[in-house]
């Protein structure tokens, strides 16, 4: 079975973890003393219904106040696939753990009340998952039995939405009526909206296509560790362990490894106890090469004729998110997948407001939570792709070497 991850969005009271327990429910995917703890919560609380919200809201801040503060994550399974649900939060104060929680989302799923319409905050969300390049969007227009199923608001809400995605990277758009309190089109078809003959939210979770997206063509394979038994029987055993970045691995492939430029051949690819013929994203594995080459943790295997070039002048977007403003000059830890270095801020070229796309050029510092584009320089070679193209080699996280706190996560436009 295959893994879909998707992250979730919306405003506040727009129902987001209600449909989250709904999934969960309807999926059959909780157990029977979760539902009875939830019964029994939603009876002290004065409800007449089950509030299914109280199956994701896990921290008691976020019980007390209403709201999602962190990012929750959640696991179920239907017998098509696997879902990691990231439940990120909608208020502006916490873009950071959004863009935390979408960042290795494979869909983004935005919530809007259909009382409401497209909010400031909805359209925030859109931005946020295009600039991450979320390949596929959901929109849920949610609370729809509160507007008696009206097509016409259905109609409305998804015509604004779809003219707003024209501005952003949005390649794949679904919009679904649902009621998260009742349950209608979330895992079963509901009959009060005839009109609507698109698919339930569940069955296009279970059938949207998410292998195609990863990069199959550029061959990269960030080395994690060197693998060197101590035991007599595995003595000379030496592999080189990681998470296949993109394009595949395969046995015979000549290959090179940067940034030492040294090239050889894949003896072996191994899974656990098990060799395999071939390796492609996400695949955790250990590759053997042919010949004693010089490979360390922070190195990348390549293709000869397709390898990324090592660059230190990094153009990149970036979501502050430490209270100290960025200023240019700082100087900071840099992680780029296996590979540790340090980098110098050299300049903020403009602070990028989320709800209107507008580019001011006069910043000269960006604080918690904003987004702008920077140059930075650093003192290793990276070994990148542009996000666009792969957003594992295309991102990395900024560092206070001080505090070691991450500060910063970054998306590549490109490097030289």
């Amino acid at each position: 079975m295959d893994l879909l991850r998707f992250a979730t969005a919306g405003s506040v009271d727009d129902g987001k973890s209600t449909l989250i327990g709904r999934l969960l429910y309807d999926s059959k995917s909780i157990f029977e003393d979760q539902l009875e703890a939830v019964e029994a919560t939603s009876v002290s609380k004065g409800h007449e219904y089950t509030d299914l919200s109280l199956l994701t809201d896990g921290l008691r801040s976020e019980r007390e106040q209403g709201i999602t503060i962190d990012v929750a994550y959640r696991y179920f399974a239907t017998p098509n696939r696997k879902f990691i649900i990231a439940d990120t939060p909608g208020h502006v104060q916490y873009t950071r753990n959004m863009v935390t929680g979408a960042s290795t989302a494979d869909l983004g799923l935005v919530l809007v009340d259909a009382r409401q319409g497209l909010t400031e905050q909805s359209r925030r969300h859109a931005v946020l998952l295009s600039l991450l390049r979320v390949p596929h969007l959901v929109l849920c227009v949610n609370k729809m039995d509160l507007v008696d199923w009206s097509e016409e608001v259905y109609e409305r809400i998804h015509q604004e939405f779809t003219q707003f995605a024209t501005k952003l990277s949005i390649p794949d758009l679904e919009v679904i009526p649902i009621s998260a309190l009742n349950g209608d089109n979330v895992v079963d078809r509901g009959e009060n909206s005839p009109w609507y003959h698109g698919p339930t939210l569940m069955h296009h979770l279970e059938h949207v296509h998410v292998a195609s997206d990863r990069d199959l063509v550029d061959t990269r394979f960030p080395v994690q560790y060197v693998v060197r038994p101590k035991s007599d029987a595995h003595h000379d055993y030496r592999g080189y362990a990681g998470q296949v970045a993109g394009g595949v691995l395969k046995k015979g492939d000549e290959v090179v490894v940067l940034p030492s430029g040294m090239t050889s051949t894949i003896e072996g690819i191994d899974v656990f106890d098990k060799e395999v013929d071939e390796a492609f994203p996400p695949m955790s594995v250990t590759v053997r090469l042919a010949d004693d080459v010089d490979v360390s943790r922070g190195d990348m295997i390549a293709r000869v004729k397709n390898a990324p070039k090592p660059a230190q002048d990094i153009d990149a977007m970036i979501c502050w998110m430490t209270n100290a403003p960025l200023r240019p000059r700082a100087k900071l830890a840099i992680k780029h997948t296996t590979r540790m270095g340090r980098a110098l801020v050299k300049d903020i070229q403009y602070r990028l407001d989320v709800n209107t796309l507008h580019r001011d050029q006069d910043t000269k510092e960006l604080g918690l939570n904003e987004i702008g584009r920077i140059q930075l320089r650093t003192t290793v070679p990276l070994l990148c792709d542009s996000y666009a193209k792969n957003r594992t080699t295309g991102s990395f996280i900024l560092i206070d070497e001080a505090t070691g706190v991450t500060v910063g996560a970054g998306m590549i436009n490109n490097a030289s």
